[in-house]
């Protein structure tokens, strides 16, 4: 299906992808805690709506 090249361009590209993130992430750490402070509350807000919507889908389809 795929060729050992691409296997391991992908590969590669992975690798760099995660480092280059990280990177980026550590250069901008003090403006994400300064600006984005309580966005761990939209995260479980929209965690609980997921939950939700699956147990209405499971409570409506018995």
């Amino acid at each position: 299906m795929f060729s050992t090249g691409q296997w391991i361009f992908a590969a590669l590209f992975l690798v760099t992808f995660i480092i280059i993130m990280i990177f980026s992430y550590r250069k901008d750490i003090l403006i994400h805690q300064k600006f984005y402070k309580g966005t761990y509350k939209v995260l479980i807000a929209f965690l609980l709506f997921i939950a939700l919507l699956f147990v209405i889908k499971v409570f409506f389809k018995r």
